[in-house]
């Protein structure tokens, strides 16, 4: 979708939540919102937090939940490389950065700022504190650009109340020390910081801000609770190119390139607790929906992780054979150009043999791993195969048996704990004969592709590269 577009949209929502809010500001202040918006949003390196992510998260009904949507990731480091520029004249009175780390400015910025200091408070952040990636640094640094954005337009009272929705979009939080979940510390910090300041909001008022928070942080990670499951590893693979730049060079990225992305997925996916993505708070949502929810979420992190593990298995031993050509060998030149285009060289699955007598799952859990291997994750992208036919040649070949017991062994190989050939030697062999002459065939017929016009040099050829 091309900015014009976008602008539009970010635009027309805009427009529409002042209104709601009865809010008068002027077409061509929206108008700066909008295109501040929309030129991060579209950043090189947004697959997944996108222009399309932010209208989905704000939903349709409520305007300051619209609004935090359209401005709650419009910092994100790990994504972006860095603070955008045109960002960064809302953030330097209050933040410095020093060798790559944000920190909190020592001289007290919220003294003389109060829009500052609500969103610090909010925050629970204090003069000279580190921000630390993947716990609020990105969501209290767009928090700061949303409220210094707005504060022409909004009342500290609404500015609140938006950023208590961007606060309630730090992920994966367990209880406090007191037990309190991040929603009823929200509602604490919310009723202080209303007293504090004097912004007058009812108890009603903050009840339902804490609730709002709740539905928009819930739409943001709600593609953990897809019920499709090829759908959330579409999303999920949507996430790999954010902080994995080089799959962006989809034509040239290496064979260990492709492992580092899907292997840093994977550890996340292991170690994420279903019960911790999603909010609740005072029936918000109802228990029926709620439950819903987080037993979704735990079936497709079962079905990620052992779809991960599958592929990693598998791509250790395409990243094993690489290492016989060299330490930078493209994963194309193993597998084949990606794309759904005819190609005259092929894919590496074409030149696997049909087994007579396959490993077939034994499981519901293996029975859809095994389908998204063979049919594809919901949507194609254009650094990778929509299918997995390597891994889904392993798995036919040693079954998900195979893949557990050869997972150990191949964390080891990733690890340096063993080279190469060693794993590949722990390796069924004939299986890694198989894959060894697909990869031969493949590049064949890059040779036969490159000589198709190959003409030898005649001799007087041969004495004029002599002479020169």
């Amino acid at each position: 979708m091309n900015f014009d577009k976008n602008y539009q949209k970010c635009l027309d929502k805009l427009i529409w939540a002042t209104h709601q809010l009865d809010v008068k500001v002027a077409q061509s202040q929206l108008a700066n919102l909008a295109k501040i918006i929309v030129q991060t949003m579209m950043g090189p390196w947004r697959y997944f937090h996108s222009i399309e992510h932010i209208l989905e998260v704000g939903g349709s009904t409520d305007a300051i939940e619209v609004l935090a949507a359209l401005f709650h990731d419009i910092i994100y480091v790990q994504v972006d490389g860095s603070i955008p520029f045109n960002l960064t004249p809302y953030l330097a009175p209050f933040i410095e950065e020093e060798r790559g780390k944000f920190f909190v400015r020592t001289d007290n910025p919220g003294e003389h700022d109060i829009i500052f200091e609500l969103v610090a408070t909010l925050f629970k952040v204090a003069p000279a504190e580190e921000l630390f990636p993947f716990t609020g640094q990105n969501e209290f640094l767009s928090a700061i650009v949303t409220a210094k954005l707005l504060e022409p337009v909004l009342t500290p009272a609404l500015i609140v109340q938006v950023v208590a929705c961007i606060e309630a979009t730090i992920p994966f939080r367990t209880p406090s020390d007191f037990g309190l979940s991040p929603s009823e510390e929200l509602y604490q910090s919310l009723k202080s910081i209303n007293q504090r300041f004097n912004l007058n909001l009812t108890s009603a008022e903050l009840l339902e801000s804490v609730k709002r928070s709740v539905r928009l942080a819930n739409r943001d990670v709600g593609g953990f609770a897809h019920p499709s499951s090829a759908v959330f590893l579409s999303n999920t693979w949507n996430l790999l190119p954010e902080t994995n730049h080089n799959l962006k060079k989809s034509g040239s990225y290496t064979v260990r390139d492709y492992r580092f992305a899907i292997q840093k997925m994977a550890v996340f996916m292991k170690f994420l607790n279903a019960e911790l993505i999603f909010r609740q708070f005072r029936g918000e949502p109802n228990d029926f929906i709620y439950l819903q929810f987080v037993e979704q979420a735990r079936r497709n992190l079962e079905v990620a992780r052992l779809y991960l593990d599958s592929k990693l298995v598998a791509n250790g031993i395409l990243e094993a054979l690489s290492l016989r050509l060299g330490s930078d060998v493209p994963l194309t030149l193993m597998m084949g150009e990606f794309g759904d285009e005819p190609s005259s060289i092929g894919h590496l699955g074409d030149y696997f043999p049909t087994l007579i007598n396959p490993h077939r799952p034994k499981t519901l859990l293996e029975r859809e791993v095994w389908k998204l291997l063979e049919e594809g994750r919901a949507q194609s992208i254009s650094f990778d195969f929509q299918t997995s036919p390597l891994t889904s040649f392993v798995v036919q070949y040693i079954g998900f048996e195979g893949i557990c017991q050869m997972w150990h062994d191949t964390q080891e190989f990733f690890q340096g704990k063993i080279t190469s050939e060693e794993f590949l030697a722990r390796c069924d062999a004939d299986l890694v004969n198989i894959i060894i002459d697909g990869v031969a065939k493949l590049l064949e017929k890059r040779k036969v592709a490159l000589c198709s016009l190959y003409k030898p040099l005649s001799m007087n050829g041969v004495r004029q590269l002599q002479h020169d």
